[in-house]
């Protein structure tokens, strides 16, 4: 089934924060927020003069942290005490694009002209740019924690490679990128007649939005309606409130007025929280025949000035280090740090990915290594199927799976002893244009922490349906997917079906949109809810049929009520809604706390690189993804190409650069790369279905899954198109430069 929401985008468009504060009433005569950005990586603030932009015109209010009145926010989970967000720069600034000064003007352009007019007297501190430099708490960035080591994890266990014939060692690089969705931050905030305040936020969770502003400003969540409108992209990088967002619904309180805020595709490059950053050192070893029997990871982790989620990232890499391999002995250790750099986030697969290239990248090692067929050295490692449910040597238990059979079927797809027949003949030849096959098995978590969802669903008095979900949707088709189930229990066709979410006002309660979870845990609730109003609506037909309870089925085909057996004489919902006296209503739960569930998959990349230019030209990309049941297979199958072409921008285009005094060389798309249509193939994708034991519908996740299996497979079919030239390894982003560098320097490891 299409999704019920490409209509309206693909005609009228959506309505997002902007459009909303042009058409809202409430938003009418706004004025536009201006933040003046630090242009310094780490700087103590002598003077803030403020005086000229306060006079200029259009100017209503300027404000500096010392006018917030507003405790700093605390850092991110697991992070050292010490390290806190102020809201604007509180005396130090440490990252380029971090707010200094706030600006309310009546006009937008307005804000830009007195900006300039602010005068910043910086005192220049050392830039700590490097995970190295953070190492040696040489330049303590938050003085209260006295370090720059935000999070550490000791290893629960050492690796043991006493029984291994081969043991390889690489330093691998998942860098830092820029999260990039088509629409950046906004918020607007309005004070209400009925005494609240108003917020519109683009963000992945309304209900911990609206959480988090009215904390920090002050207020209960009572006093605070938080709407959420169509969000143009998130990839994790909107899963929290931002200073910025929260400083809108203040100087709205505040000023007792409307205010609005979008930021500048500039302004996002080096504001809206970045992803992964992540320094691995790999060590893997076995035996001669393909066993695997250790392995090591230690992790170094790029937190930003300010940590944040991610800060934590490490952790879901440990728990997800062995990837789909039954390895008995694994050690991880890890550490983050901050650094003068913008914070990091949870991105798309947060951890997840970062554990699959670099599981994905030592199995590849080892198998040049002991000169096995990658292929075949994953086979004999894989979790067999009837070992699960299966707990990994680093404590993590994965709920069902078959992951040999993915693997073997992506090959069989991709032509795999004719690709490798085709390499051989072009290495012989001496063919400057070299064929790279790349593989990857991958196992990830998704809603992996305990949590909860409610869904309602009602009966109107026209007989259509109404539900109501705490689950933010950002280009999920949370609509589509809630309609389809509530259809499946009731027989009321989808289009008779309303989905509503994203207001506070509509549903109390709800949770972020994230980590792959809504399927498994908001749409069990949702299904619950309607199969509870069925049973309601069963009572009601009962007595209009003079029947028993017992006897009376629904049609679901037909969406009607009747006696078993006598399907002639039948009530509709429509019937049931003019009889009830009151209207017919069912709100469900569901607690996932099972620890989570484990889809699972295997890639394959066919590229070719040309020696002579290091440019990498991707043929074919190919997925057989297994997210347990599915619901809307079309809506899967989106999922996972939006994953796949992330995953490759990763592997070949895209990365956040900093020199070595903190200045973003990457922050503007002239600079930043990523792929374009012209640069993917038609991806070729097959599903699998394995359900889970772990809800009622048997689904896993699917929306990270792309990211998580075509990253290192791409990684691996640029190294693997070297290999014969002593190519050993090749960090991503695999840019022409860094590909023609190293074919020039054969085996030495490329930086």
């Amino acid at each position: 089934m299409s999704r019920k929401e490409d209509p309206a985008l693909l005609t009228v468009g959506g309505s997002y924060v902007d459009d909303v504060a042009i058409r809202e009433p409430a938003l009418r005569g706004a004025l536009h927020v201006t933040y003046l950005r630090s242009t310094v990586a780490h700087a103590r603030l002598a003077a803030v003069d403020t005086s000229a932009a306060s006079a200029a015109p259009g100017v209503v209010a300027v404000f500096t942290n010392d006018d917030l009145g507003l405790a700093p926010a605390p850092p991110g989970p697991v992070a050292k005490d010490g390290m806190v967000t102020p809201w604007l720069a509180d005396g130090v600034v440490r990252y380029v694009g971090e707010p200094i000064v706030m600006l309310l003007t009546e006009e937008r352009d307005q804000g830009h002209d007195a900006a300039e007019l602010v005068v910043v007297d910086y005192d220049p501190l050392p830039a700590v740019v490097s995970l190295d430099d953070a190492a040696t708490d040489a330049t303590v960035l938050h003085p209260a924690a006295g370090t720059n080591r935000a999070a550490e994890m000791a290893a629960r266990k050492e690796a043991d490679f006493s029984g291994c014939d081969v043991v390889v060692e690489q330093e691998t690089v998942n860098q830092r990128v820029a999260p990039c969705p088509l629409e950046g931050r906004s918020a607007a905030a309005a004070p209400g007649d009925d005494g609240r305040l108003h917020v519109w936020i683009s963000t992945q969770g309304i209900h911990p939005a609206r959480q988090d502003i009215a904390s920090a400003i002050g207020v209960g969540p009572a006093e605070v309606h938080a709407i959420c409108p169509d969000v143009g992209g998130g990839f994790g990088a909107k899963g929290s409130v931002y200073p910025e967002e929260v400083l809108v619904a203040w100087a709205a309180k505040r000023l007792g007025r409307a205010v609005r805020w979008t930021e500048t595709r500039s302004e996002s490059m080096v504001g809206l929280g970045h992803g992964r950053g992540q320094r691995q050192h790999i060590t893997i070893g076995g035996t001669r025949d393909g066993q695997i029997l250790a392995y090591r990871l230690r992790l170094t982790q790029e937190a930003g000035a300010y940590p944040r989620m991610g800060a934590m990232m490490p952790f879901i890499t440990m728990r997800m280090a062995s990837g789909v391999y039954e390895i008995p002995s694994i050690e991880v250790s890890a550490a983050s740090y901050v650094t003068n750099t913008t914070p990091t986030v949870a991105y798309r697969g947060a951890g997840r990915p970062e554990a699959a290239a670099a599981i994905e990248r030592a199995v590849d090692l080892f198998a040049a290594e002991i000169g096995m067929d990658p292929a075949e050295v994953r086979r004999r490692n894989a979790v067999a199927p009837d070992r699960f449910p299966f707990r990994n040597a680093t404590g993590t238990t994965y709920d069902s799976g078959d992951y040999a059979t993915a693997l073997d079927r992506a090959l069989d797809v991709a032509g795999y002893d004719g690709l490798r027949a085709d390499q051989r003949r072009r290495r012989e030849a001496g063919d400057r244009t070299a064929l790279g096959i790349g593989m990857s098995l991958y196992v990830e978590v998704t809603a992996g922490f305990p949590s909860h969802e409610h869904g309602q669903v009602e009966l109107r008095p026209d007989g259509t349906l109404l539900a109501r979900s705490g689950t933010n949707p950002y280009g999920q088709g949370h609509g589509t997917t809630w309609a389809m189930l509530i259809s499946e229990r009731t027989g009321v066709p989808i289009d008779k079906i309303e989905v509503r979410f994203g207001d506070t006002d509509f549903f109390p309660d709800g949770t972020t949109t994230g980590g792959s979870r809504s399927v498994q845990v908001g749409g069990v609730a949702m299904d619950r809810a309607a199969t509870a109003l069925v049973d309601q609506a069963r009572h009601l037909a009962a007595d209009l049929l003079e029947a028993a309870v017992d006897d009376v089925v629904v049609d679901p085909q037909e969406g009607r009520f009747h006696v078993a057996g006598t399907p002639a004489v039948a009530k509709t919902w429509e019937d049931l809604a003019a009889a009830a006296e009151v209207p017919l209503s069912a709100l469900a739960t569901f607690e996932a706390t099972a620890g989570g569930t484990f889809p699972f998959g295997a890639h394959v990349a066919v590229l070719e690189v040309d020696l002579d230019t290091g440019s990498v030209n991707l043929l074919r990309m190919i997925g057989v993804d297994d997210a347990g049941r599915l619901i809307n297979p079309l809506l899967a199958q989106g999922q996972v190409h939006g994953g796949m072409a992330q995953g490759i921008g990763q592997a070949l285009f895209e990365e956040m650069v900093y020199d070595d005094d903190g200045n973003p060389m990457t922050a503007t798309f002239i600079d930043y790369m990523f792929a374009s249509a012209a640069d993917l193939p038609s991806f070729e994708t097959h599903p699998m279905e394995t359900p889970t034991p772990n809800n009622d519908l048997g689904a896993k996740g699917i929306g990270e899954s792309g990211t998580i299996g075509a990253t290192p497979a791409v990684q691996n079919a640029v190294v693997d198109a070297l290999a014969h030239l002593g190519v050993r390894h090749v960090d991503m982003p695999a840019s022409p430069e860094r590909v023609w560098r190293a074919v020039a320097r054969g085996p030495a490891v490329i930086p």
